[in-house]
């Protein structure tokens, strides 16, 4: 296969498992390859650069929802407030834990790396998401961290001192406003349904306080959008352009009596 000068070919094997087939015959059962073979190939055609290219205004909805989250942490009205609700949450859950938000957290991510492959067109290909992704994600993270063993606030629950801000919210709206950027409204408004759900069971648990949800989904929100200001500097610094081909394929082997599954990535 030819690929161009920038290509990269990363080819994976999972091993599904072993078992013997007896219907194969020894020559058979040395090399056999399924003839199923799935492919997704495109040309990535330019887009415009409005997601990455950075503009004053993209701020006030982070920059506002952390600041008034931060503010929470001092102000006695807001504290008041925060405590009334959590004691509205602690009657309607009584002993009722649910805890699906440690993993639900994780779904905008997964969604904005596998949608393009089930027929949601992105606007950019798999290895510019990926790196978009990754920045975001280190950007959430060291904010994340810093403030919570800066601010150290108690959680509800607890006498932890790393309340503010949440992280799973913050993960969670991260991932929504990637696919939000990537996919459109429709795509993000689901995306941002899940986010809310997983910010609504950090307060039905008990674990957070109503402005470290605050925080957490302006965090997430900003931290996204740098991954995508970043991406203009990714492509000059690594060499790419807007008008690559990428392929994925999947092909099923069979081989010495192991069963796998070959993904071979091209770009």
């Amino acid at each position: 296969m030819k690929v161009s000068k920038m290509g990269r070919a990363i080819s994976i094997a999972l091993l599904c498992g072993f078992y013997p087939i007896p219907s194969l015959s020894a020559q058979t059962e040395t090399s056999v390859t399924d003839s199923i073979f799935v492919t997704h190939e495109r040309a990535v055609k330019p887009v415009s650069d409005s997601p990455t290219s950075f503009r004053p205004t993209q701020l006030i909805l982070p920059a506002s929802l952390i600041a008034v989250g931060t503010f929470g942490v001092y102000n006695g009205f807001f504290r008041k407030m925060d405590v009334s609700i959590k004691e509205g949450m602690d009657n309607l859950r009584g002993n009722h834990y649910f805890h699906a938000d440690d993993y639900v957290q994780y779904l905008p991510i997964a969604a904005y790396i596998g949608l393009d492959y089930i027929g949601v067109r992105g606007k950019h290909t798999l290895k510019e998401r990926v790196v978009v992704g990754a920045t975001a994600y280190i950007a959430m993270a060291a904010c994340i961290n810093t403030l919570k063993y800066t601010i150290r606030e108690q959680r509800p629950d607890s006498y932890t001192r790393n309340s503010f801000p949440s992280g799973h919210t913050a993960t969670a709206f991260t991932g929504a406003e990637l696919v939000r950027e990537e996919y459109g409204t429709w795509a993000g408004v689901g995306a941002y349904t899940v986010a809310t759900g997983v910010a609504f069971l950090r307060l039905y648990n008990g674990r957070h306080w109503f402005n470290d949800l605050l925080a957490g989904a302006g965090i997430g929100i900003l931290s996204a959008r740098v991954g995508y200001w970043m991406l203009p500097l990714y492509r000059k610094w690594f060499g790419w352009s807007n008008g690559n081909m990428e392929c994925m394929a999947l092909m099923p082997s069979y081989g010495n009596r192991t069963l796998a599954i070959n993904a071979v990535y091209v770009f």
